[in-house]
């Protein structure tokens, strides 16, 4: 399954564009490389999405074609969810800036 379609069906990108969008803008990667929205996905491949002011790291346990809403958390698990530290500057007095 491709990489775009995935973060659609799972509901972590809520349009199939907007993920296209950010897999070419290279904020996505799968097993560390990153990723174009054409890569093919399988279970067990691990994926890391750069949002603003996040970090979200999944693992792929399912795949599938079509998934209704309230079963779409199945299709992955949620490794870890940290700030993005690209998101925050320090500037030369040692404050932090969004």
């Amino acid at each position: 399954m491709r990489l775009d379609k995935f973060l659609k069906l799972s509901r972590i990108i809520k349009r199939r564009t907007l993920s296209k969008e950010i897999a070419e803008a290279s904020r996505v990667k799968v097993n560390g490389k990153v990723a174009k929205p054409a890569t093919k996905i399988k279970v067990g491949d691990e994926i890391e999405i750069e949002f603003g002011r996040t970090i979200l790291k999944v693992r792929v346990l399912m795949l599938k074609d079509h998934v209704r809403k309230d079963e779409s958390n199945l299709l992955y698990e949620v490794i870890e969810e940290v700030p993005n530290p690209k998101r925050f500057e320090t500037n030369e007095a040692g404050d932090t800036h969004v």
